[in-house]
């Protein structure tokens, strides 16, 4: 479908980006560094329709980038949700990676482990952090509607998501078949959540044992 397609490109094209980001907000100070994390909590609060007209506007026929004929496409839409669920992945995996000492990047450094290296053993131990950040910017991104349906343009088979679709068959009175198409989003979430639940909950279970 749609919807997974675009929503899961946009995820793997921002999570690596998203974890080094929130890995320096966390253990490494440079100038700016407070405005870099405000500029960025600022950025969650910006609404999805925001962010499309800004895209129609760059990607319009009259815009910088209109050359590209990326409007109405597959790719304006995964770029799209590439700018909203970013700012979220940055600010849930800087907290996440804030609840470790600073001491483990320095010991694993100094027993000669790779800079790469040390920033994988510190996400393992953050990985439930991850999974959740990860599921939280799914769930935000395969659920909205205003930016997909302005950088879409909601095609037929080709940029209509369910939540376009839901939009679409609300505006002509075929509220059953809205309600149905929200129902699959609904137990979506509550898929991943209980696989969310599920993971921890083995994890928590492995060290008390």
């Amino acid at each position: 479908m749609v919807s997974f397609r675009v929503s899961l490109t946009a995820l793997f094209i921002s999570l690596p980006v998203a974890l080094l980001a929130g890995f320096a907000l966390s253990f490494w100070r440079f100038p700016g560094h407070w405005i870099v994390v405000t500029l960025n909590n600022t950025l969650l609060a910006i609404p999805t329709v925001v962010i499309g007209l800004i895209l129609v506007l760059l990607l319009s026929r009259s815009g910088p980038f209109g050359d590209l004929r990326l409007l109405f496409t597959q790719p304006a839409m995964i770029i799209g949700q590439i700018l909203i669920c970013f700012p979220l992945l940055v600010a849930m995996l800087h907290a996440a990676y804030q609840g470790v000492s600073r001491h483990a990047w320095e010991t694993a450094r100094s027993l000669g482990c790779s800079r790469l290296y040390t920033l994988w053993l510190i996400t393992l131990e953050v990985r439930f952090a991850v999974l959740a950040a990860v599921v939280m910017a799914f769930g935000r991104i395969v659920a909205e509607v205003g930016c997909a349906m302005m950088v879409g343009g909601n095609i037929a088979g080709y940029t209509r998501t369910i939540t376009t679709s839901i939009a679409l068959e609300t505006t002509k009175g075929e509220y059953v078949q809205g309600i149905a198409l929200g129902i699959v989003l609904l137990t979506l979430a509550l898929v991943l959540n209980v696989i969310v639940g599920v993971s921890r909950g083995r994890s928590i279970q492995s060290v008390t044992q």
